[in-house]
């Protein structure tokens, strides 16, 4: 049976929304572009938009994806700049995380959601494994 296969990656805007969030800058986007930053985009006339990050399920997975990210050394430590680590174990964990999560709410998420939480799983096990065959080669 053959089946093409879509992933979304529209994790890594919203970790690139993220990234540059924590650098103090901000980015161009518009109202429902889905571009997980965190404004819910949505503001009562004169109402400023809140410092704090939406909490809802994508911003909650892209945060667990950001922090894998960063244990696998694909993204400078947002404490300390300049400096990429690694700490593998740690990503593992996260990755089983997101696995368990995506478990756990079959069936309970939105198409959206859905893939978004499969795209960053698949994403990162295979950064994780690539990075398994470097250090054991």
């Amino acid at each position: 049976m053959d089946r093409e296969k879509h992933v979304d990656e529209s994790w890594k805007d919203a970790v690139s929304g993220e990234k540059e969030i924590l650098a103090g800058g901000d980015h161009d986007h518009k109202e429902g572009d889905g571009c997980g930053c965190g404004h819910s985009h949505e503001h009562a006339e004169g109402e400023e938009p809140s410092d704090s990050m939406e909490i809802n399920f994508i911003n909650y997975i892209s945060s667990l994806a950001f922090q894998a990210l960063i244990f696998l050394g694909e993204l400078p430590n947002p404490l300390d700049d300049s400096k990429m680590e690694k700490n593998l174990p740690q990503a593992k964990f996260l990755i089983d995380t997101l696995i368990m999560i995506r478990e756990k709410t079959k069936g309970n998420l939105t198409p959206e959601e859905d893939n978004l939480i499969s795209a960053t799983v698949y994403e990162l096990q295979t950064k994780f494994v690539d990075l398994l065959k470097k250090e054991n080669s």
